[in-house]
């Protein structure tokens, strides 16, 4: 279907440009949204005798944009999920879950904003996009742990999942060495078996 952009359209091109989309993401989403009208002679010259009215209220609201970009950009959303030893998530992340705990910062932002390309179904510290206008983009950081003391260490740069895969022997916890012997064990943990055996 050719139509005419309301607004500047990523990959697709800025306002007043005749395209051809595939119809269902116009009948589906472009129309009905209002972000493009048919492409036909009588709404070509609707869009002409209401080019600058639409142009002005472009550049009305891209500057309201840049202005609640300050308040968002570089953002850190913490959301506790229940996850398995592996860190897969019960579940997943969607945009209202991202959208609604930056609403709660008190960011501008609602789902239709949040750019996720596939929803988050493991713990970690992601980047996600803000679209607040077709114009002006930032990015927040989504931070998914199981409980506030992980995802401060996730801050920190700590990989949970990793640190869950610690080995225990003789009573002492030791993070896996990869260049250790099989069997191997280290004089400090042979050291606190032998305490353990000298107090039983």
């Amino acid at each position: 279907m050719q139509i005419i952009l309301l607004e500047r359209i990523e990959k697709l091109g800025a306002i007043g440009d005749e395209v051809t989309v595939k119809d269902g993401y116009a009948r589906n989403f472009l129309l009905p949204n209002k972000k493009a009208l048919r492409a036909n002679d009588a709404n070509r010259k609707v869009f002409e005798a209401n080019r600058a009215r639409i142009e002005a209220d472009n550049a009305a609201r891209r500057e309201d944009a840049t202005a609640e970009s300050s308040n968002v950009e570089g953002k850190e959303v913490v959301l506790i999920r229940a996850s398995s030893n592996s860190g897969q998530l019960y579940g997943s992340v969607s945009v209202r879950d991202i959208s609604d705990a930056l609403a709660e910062q008190g960011a501008k932002v609602n789902k239709s904003m949040v750019v996720l390309e596939r929803p988050i179904k493991t713990l970690g510290v992601y980047s996600v996009k803000v679209s607040l206008h077709p114009e002006v983009s930032v990015q927040v950081r989504v931070n998914v742990a199981r409980s506030p003391d992980e995802a401060e260490l996730q801050s920190k740069g700590v990989n949970v999942i990793d640190a869950m895969f610690d080995t225990e022997v003789g009573g002492f916890t030791e993070a896996y060495d990869p260049n250790a012997e099989p069997g191997e064990i280290s004089s400090d943990m042979l050291a606190g078996g032998e305490e353990a055996e000298a107090e039983a």
